[in-house]
């Protein structure tokens, strides 16, 4: 099939499959992008598409994927847009498309429930699972185990309820606990398993960033063989291959170790000295706290994790000399043998040299976390991914250095920009003004709390407000509490999901919040009309990832190679959680001057929806109180 034959094709499909929808529209933006990936596909090329938001996106990559006739993986960048597709999207296509296909929904390990913990904690006879669990959650956990007589996928995102960190735990099992289907018991009837097989058949598999991250780590471990990789919110990749191709290292590791040990080995001595082992190691890493360190490692790093080390090499020995008739004690003996055999084979990457990677320390000072990532993630996927597959590589925002980032040949990658359907100029307003106080001024904080008791008044509450620190969200937070009369909602209160179920339900409502909020929020519809940034989102100068990579580009180049796009990506996911449909209408506000002073400003404008700029903000007020008036 040509290329252009292939575009057709998929267009064809597309409008049979949109006319379907209820008050279906032409997206010129979803046509361009969808025969646009239909040609790369049947060339055997990857392509980048910077699609604005309302473009239908999912449709635009899931229609010409299907239509190629290739096995595909999406990889999201969250579990609800994982369940997105799978509930809407695919289903839609399935009853529209004239092709047959199936799918599959594939998460890591622990977001199922274990058969066999559900089977251990079931034992009436067995009461040692619940000797250290409170109340509540033994309650907690008791509900999850009649849900677990019901549920055919062990989803845990399918529960009623979401449950605790605690009981979570109690009836899941990590990647470095579950000792593999062959040695269990349950193995069989395995949740996890069960959606691996389903998505060894399927021909598409819908998978987050994360788990596909480990699937590059592992060498190609985790999924089935594929032609085609859809990287949905691309602009997450980068930082989560760094994440997922390295390694970490926490005192709590070897807590959690010992905790495994325990529900096997009675002997307090065996399981002492692994935790006082992990609590030198974290004590010797708090005294690196935000640095970045040399390879190999100091010897005050290396000298409690090589007594680590050999302290695993015992648990171990004492793990594999249990001998017991009894089955349950038996699996805890192999998942907490799986745990420390994982645990002793990172200490052995850490204690060795590691070139092409940057190891740091960060965290907080009673917590510490060693971290060893690769300077770049272009050699690791260029070896797993590019070489081997057709990649469609998304999001409403695209770094402007994203090829180089992550390795890809930019003269065999086609690169494409479609616009959004949606009215920017008419239903949105750019705040910013080069009158406002620099940002290390003594008075930049008053000037904040001011600007957002205006705004916030104007707009009648439905507000989304953005910090970059959260010493400025607590001041802001403790301030305009005082000020205004609309209930202000924060992480440090409720739940993320809280969060926004509350704000949703009053249309009066604010959230404040920290660069977590920034992007992956959806908030359509009259509840938000503000959002709010204190300051332009550059990263930390100090963060050690970043030290290394802009020593390695040179300082000259730095702040064009990495801090700039850093922020613009930023700065326009932050911004895009203001228009979610054709009729949100609201105000963006940067209450950063540099927006409208620096040479860059035209940078970041460009990775922004293309709203309309004005300093004024009598005209923002009065743009806000004429959206709260309207029905």
């Amino acid at each position: 099939m040509t290329g252009s034959v292939a575009g057709r094709s998929a267009l064809d499909a597309l409008h049979r499959v949109v006319a379907t929808l209820p008050g279906a529209e032409e997206r010129p933006g979803q046509d361009e992008m969808s025969y646009a990936i239909a040609e790369s596909l049947a060339a055997g090329r990857s392509i980048i598409v910077q699609a604005g938001t309302g473009t239908g996106k999912s449709l635009g990559y899931l229609v010409p994927a299907l239509m190629s006739g290739k096995k595909t993986v999406v990889a999201t960048a969250t579990k609800t847009l994982q369940d997105q597709l799978n509930r809407n999207d695919l289903p839609l296509l399935a009853r529209s498309i004239d092709i047959p296909f199936t799918w599959a929904v594939l998460k890591g390990r622990s977001n199922y429930l274990c058969v066999q913990r559900v089977k251990e904690l079931d034992d009436k006879s067995n009461q040692l699972e619940f000797a250290e669990t409170t109340g509540p959650v033994k309650r907690e956990i008791e509900g999850i185990l009649q849900w677990a007589r019901t549920t055919t996928t062990g989803d845990i995102e399918e529960m009623p309820r979401t449950p605790s960190e605690r009981a979570r735990k109690a009836v899941t099992v990590g990647p470095d606990e579950c000792p593999g289907r062959a040695k269990c018991p349950s193995g069989e009837s395995c949740h996890a398993e069960h959606a691996r097989s389903a998505a060894q058949s399927a021909d598409v598999v819908v998978v987050n960033l994360h788990l596909y991250g480990l699937h590059v780590a592992s060498g190609g471990a985790i999924l089935p063989e594929h032609e085609v990789v859809v990287f949905d919110e691309v602009h997450q990749l980068e930082s989560i291959i760094s994440d997922t191709a390295g390694i970490e290292l926490r005192g709590q590791r070897f807590a959690a170790a010992a905790a495994a040990v325990r529900g096997v080995i009675a002997d307090p001595s065996i399981t002492k000295a692994l935790e006082t082992a992990g609590d030198r190691f974290a004590i010797a890493l708090s005294a690196h706290n935000g640095q970045r360190l040399a390879s190999p490692l100091h010897g005050s790093i290396t000298t409690p994790l090589s007594t680590a080390r050999i302290e695993l090499n015992s648990v171990l020995e004492a793990l594999r000399a249990v001998k017991t008739d009894n089955e349950t004690v038996n699996q805890r003996s192999l998942r907490a043998q799986t745990q420390c055999s994982r645990l002793a084979e990172a200490i052995d990457l850490a204690l060795g040299t590691f070139e092409g990677y940057v190891a740091y320390v960060d965290g907080a000072d009673d917590r510490p976390v060693l971290h060893i990532k690769p300077l770049h993630v272009g050699p690791v996927l260029e070896k797993a991914v590019w070489t081997d597959h057709s990649a469609v590589l998304t999001s409403a925002t695209v770094p402007m250095s994203l090829p180089q980032r992550v390795g890809l040949d930019t003269d065999g990658t086609e690169q494409l920009v479609v616009g959004s359907p949606f009215d920017y100029e008419r239903n949105s307003r750019l705040y910013c003004s080069p009158e406002f106080p620099d940002r290390n001024s003594p008075h930049f904080g008053d000037f904040v709390h001011d600007e957002l008791e205006a705004l916030i008044t104007a707009a009648g509450g439905r507000t989304l407000a953005l910090f970059t620190s959260n010493a400025a969200l607590n001041a802001a937070t403790e301030e305009l509490r005082r000020r205004v009369p609309f209930p202000i909602l924060t992480p440090a209160d409720h739940s993320r999901q809280r969060l926004i179920e509350m704000f949703m339900e009053d249309e009066h409502s604010c959230i404040f919040a920290s660069q977590s909020f920034f992007q992956g929020v959806d908030l359509p519809g009259r509840t938000l009309s503000l959002v709010v940034l204190d300051k332009l989102p550059f990263p930390r100068p100090n963060e050690p990832l970043l030290e290394a990579r802009r020593e390695d580009v040179g300082r000259e180049k730095a702040f064009g190679a990495i801090d700039l796009p850093i922020c613009a990506t930023a700065l326009a996911q932050a911004a895009g959680r203001l228009i979610r449909t054709a009729n949100d209408k609201g105000v963006v506000a940067v209450l950063d001057r540099r927006l409208a002073t620096q040479n860059y400003w035209r940078t970041l404008l460009a990775a922004m929806p293309p709203m309309t700029r004005t300093r004024d903000r009598a005209e923002v007020e009065q743009f806000l109180r004429d959206i709260t008036t309207q029905d």
